[in-house]
């Protein structure tokens, strides 16, 4: 770690305190110059790549998750700490999988698992847009066979 402010490689750490996100935050001093500073250590996740309808690969992203979610829950009586909840749920279990790759068809499936146990209606919204339909009749069809077939997250401890 080099002094921001001589660019000298040694220094102490004064104190050191975990964030709430599991960073590790460092009050340093230059053993040098003596200025203080701050560090932020985090540990690098790697979630697999989403495999699209149309063949495109993307990185998998909790924010895209934490977006979808919210919007079938706007104006649901789910609070964001729920919201935030399913969203470490669905990362936990994407990472711990162990593939490189999913598909886009199960993440979506689980998302719309987790969406039921939250509230009804927003799983249906999720449902409506996630999915396409030919007519109404599909629509309604898809959401009386759909609960049955979902397969559940490993209910494991999130923080663990």
């Amino acid at each position: 770690m080099n002094c921001p402010h001589c660019g000298y490689t040694e220094n102490r750490v004064l104190d050191t305190r975990i964030q709430k996100e599991g960073d590790i935050r460092r009050r340093r001093e230059c053993m040098k110059c003596k200025t203080r500073f701050s560090t932020v250590e985090s540990i690098l996740v790697n979630y697999p790549h989403v495999k699209k309808k149309d063949g495109r690969r993307e990185p998998f992203s909790k924010e895209k998750l934490r977006r979808g979610i919210q919007i079938a829950c706007k104006k649901r009586p789910v609070s964001i700490a729920e919201i935030e909840s399913s969203v470490a749920k669905i990362a936990k279990w994407a990472q711990n999988r162990g593939e490189k790759e999913m598909n886009a068809k199960l993440l979506g499936q689980i998302v719309m698992s987790e969406l039921k146990e939250l509230d009804d209606v927003a799983y249906v919204r999720f449902a409506s847009v996630y999915k396409t339909f030919k007519d109404i009749h599909e629509f309604v069809e898809s959401l009386e066979t759909t609960p049955e077939e979902l397969p559940p997250i490993p209910n494991k401890d999130v923080n663990a």
